[in-house]
């Protein structure tokens, strides 16, 4: 199992930092570098514990759909999102939210298994998780920087 742990921090209060992390139409702003579109579940606003979502997006060249759930929610501390469908073997990520001085500290904890055998592994090690960690700092780059600025709130 491959993890990737990502801390940022953002000059923002929790709550706003908390629901730009679950908006749908942010998500998509922030992932424009891979075309990645929600085409079912929810599409728009915030998303809820219970609720999927399925996006379509193009990574290493082809497009691919990864339907998620959020199976955990704890205003305004965390929320677990998980794969039920898609190309990875297993796929789990916390967002982890805490108020420090007026900072909000995001963590990102992101655990997957690639299928596929030692193939999946040697994708993983060479081109897959440097892959992921670039997708994420990017997000968490925009999140900063609309969280502080408040124009998703």
């Amino acid at each position: 199992m491959t993890v990737i742990h990502i801390t940022t921090e953002i000059k923002a209060p929790i709550f706003t930092v908390f629901n730009n992390s679950r908006n749908i139409d942010l998500h998509q702003k922030s992932a424009s570098q891979t075309q990645e579109k929600a085409i079912a579940g929810v599409t728009l606003g915030l998303i809820e514990k219970g609720e999927t979502v399925t996006w379509k997006g193009k990574h290493f060249g082809i497009y691919i759909q990864h339907q998620s759930i959020i199976s955990e929610m704890e205003f305004p501390t965390y929320f677990i999102d998980e794969q039920l469908k898609g190309y990875f073997k297993s796929f789990k990520h916390q967002h982890l939210f805490e108020q420090r001085e007026g900072t909000t500290i995001m963590q990102d904890i992101l655990q997957y298994e690639t299928p596929f055998g030692i193939f999946g592994k040697l994708f993983d090690y060479f081109l897959l998780k440097k892959h992921l960690t670039k997708f994420l700092l990017y997000r968490n780059q925009v999140l900063k920087n609309t969280s502080e600025n408040e124009k998703f709130n």
